[in-house]
């Protein structure tokens, strides 16, 4: 996982995770994102975000203003043009509600709706990676916090035995 496009920013830096639905060159979307980023205002606030995509997959957007002075409006904005920029592109984004799981066969993204089910047919059990989309800072990102099994997750709190396979 290539961190690279955010060393210029701090631990506390805000972080946002978005999950595509299939599979994408970063080269794809760099240019709009590079430009949106360049123009990324609220209020005369210039922010001086950075994005990275991870297991070509998983857009990363850091930004370290608004760690320290949030505004609802300019992540409002954000995650708007992000999603913009998807959908010029032919992408979409995973539903946030979704799980994201890293299976045999690569990267899932399953509805919550679908959670117990898939744990008592065993597509999922208490090793299974969970990708963590909800991180909140850079830091976190950086730590490894990423990925876990799914028994050290809400999803093993909430399913208890049948999370960890008891």
């Amino acid at each position: 996982m290539s961190l690279t496009a955010f060393v210029a920013l701090p631990d506390e830096a805000r972080l946002w995770l978005l999950a595509l639905t299939s599979p994408v060159d970063a080269a794809t979307l760099a240019p709009e994102m590079a430009a949106f980023l360049d123009r990324w205002r609220h209020k005369g606030v210039q922010y001086k975000g950075a994005w990275t995509l991870l297991e070509h997959r998983i857009l990363a957007v850091a930004e370290p203003t608004l760690s320290t002075q949030p505004s609802g409006c300019a992540i409002d904005g954000m995650l708007r043009g992000v999603h913009q920029i998807a959908a010029k592109l032919g992408l979409a984004i995973e539903d946030p509600q979704a799980v994201l799981v890293r299976l045999a066969d690569g990267l899932h993204a399953i509805p919550r709706a679908d959670l117990e089910a898939r744990l008592a047919d065993g597509t999922l059990d208490g090793a299974t990676p969970v990708l963590d989309l909800a991180l909140l800072t850079l830091g976190e990102l950086r730590q490894g916090r990423l990925e876990r099994p799914l028994a050290a997750t809400w999803i093993g709190r909430k399913y208890g035995p049948q999370a960890v396979g008891l």
